[in-house]
């Protein structure tokens, strides 16, 4: 499926010399022990497909066919649901209040609703407001479930590329979000994207889970000297680093269960500023690799375009091939609708070729 493979990447591109460097070590827990997740290429993943034109009900249902194993898998850990606010204003952008709603319904049918926090840190400013314009803290009001802003919870450093130098960078990372002992439910929207041609299930986790500095302000107001938005470390200044780093985040920020909103999708310049598609879709699934890749599908868009997740299905972290996904409920076929791109796409795909030149005088 991969038009360019990762060791390809690695060997041809201008990262491969930071790249053994920075990998091993996200893979490890405290105790020294492997992390990281892989599914063999000859094994098939299961992803829900629905469709309909109620939230709640997309989401009640898209997670119905899972039951029995999110009940199995959450245990008694604690639920932690990421939502998607990536703008505090615009709620194309942004998850929707009844999508929430309609997965905290679930939960209460399977008797897991006593210990859920929903959490996040928005792109655009302080996440509480953004909760609030989008009319979800009733809703965790309702279901008596917490509220969390991420920027204020524990950090650990994890290094990033930053593509103008090809030097490793510190970008304070939520723990929570990589904490094994959580149950991490990734939930996306369907949009395309300026950077990386679509969002979905893993960057909503992996950029979600950098914070912003106590007293970083927002649009150059009120901030404090030094103070950073640890986000940007993730976009890498360049359209290879970005793909890289979210592979590189995946070891350790990757959601036990994926979400897919596409009620309604965004074609054109997103993650924010596009356009809407009326899609009336919502897919959901463990393999988090899978679920994303059924979202491309959807959407129309050539799965080989992805770097990062190309990158992930190379290291086996999930299954990218289609013919090896089993679909639940309605046919992907039956609901693609081909999604405008971001008009830089041809700049996004800069990854796709390799640095031939400078890595042959390296090796």
């Amino acid at each position: 499926m991969s038009r360019f493979d990762r060791r390809d990447f690695l060997r041809a591109s201008l990262f491969g010399g930071i790249a053994a460097a920075t990998m091993p070590a996200f893979a490890m827990n405290e105790l020294g022990e492997s992390t990281t997740t892989s599914v063999a290429l000859d094994t098939t993943s299961r992803v829900s497909l629905v469709t309909g034109g109620d939230r709640a009900d997309l989401a009640f249902r898209a997670l119905q066919p899972f039951s029995k194993e999110i009940a199995q898998a959450v245990g008694n850990k604690q639920i932690i649901i990421k939502p998607n606010l990536v703008s505090s204003s615009v709620q194309l952008a942004a998850t929707y209040a009844g999508t929430i709603e309609g997965i905290l319904e679930f939960y209460k049918s399977i008797n897991k609703l006593d210990n859920i926090m929903i959490a996040e840190s928005a792109a655009d400013g302080p996440v509480m407001p953004a909760f609030d314009n989008y009319k979800v803290l009733p809703v965790a009001e309702k279901y008596k479930v917490k509220i969390f802003d991420l920027d204020e919870g524990p950090t650990k450093d994890i290094w990033l590329l930053n593509e103008l130098n090809v030097r490793p960078i510190a970008c304070k990372t939520s723990t929570i979000l990589m904490d094994r002992n959580n149950f991490i439910m990734s939930v996306a929207r369907l949009k395309t994207h300026d950077r990386v041609v679509c969002t979905g299930t893993l960057k909503n986790i992996a950029v979600g889970a950098p914070i912003k500095d106590p007293g970083y302000g927002y649009g150059g107001r009120n901030r404090v000297a030094g103070t950073r938005n640890h986000k940007t470390f993730v976009h890498g200044n360049g359209f290879r680093a970005i793909n890289f780093n979210l592979f590189n985040l995946a070891y350790i920020t990757r959601p036990d269960f994926a979400f897919i909103d596409g009620c309604d999708g965004m074609e054109g310049n997103g993650p924010i500023n596009g356009t809407m598609v009326d899609h009336k879709v919502c897919a959901a699934g463990f393999d988090w690799l899978a679920v994303d890749r059924i979202g491309v599908e959807l959407m129309g868009v050539d799965p080989g375009n992805l770097g990062y997740l190309n990158f992930c299905a190379d290291a086996g972290m999930g299954q990218y091939d289609i013919s090896k996904i089993e679909v639940i409920g309605e046919k992907v076929a039956d609901h693609i609708i081909p999604y405008k791109m971001s008009t830089n796409i041809e700049k996004q795909l800069e990854w796709l070729t390799p640095l031939r030149e400078r890595a042959d005088s390296l090796y």
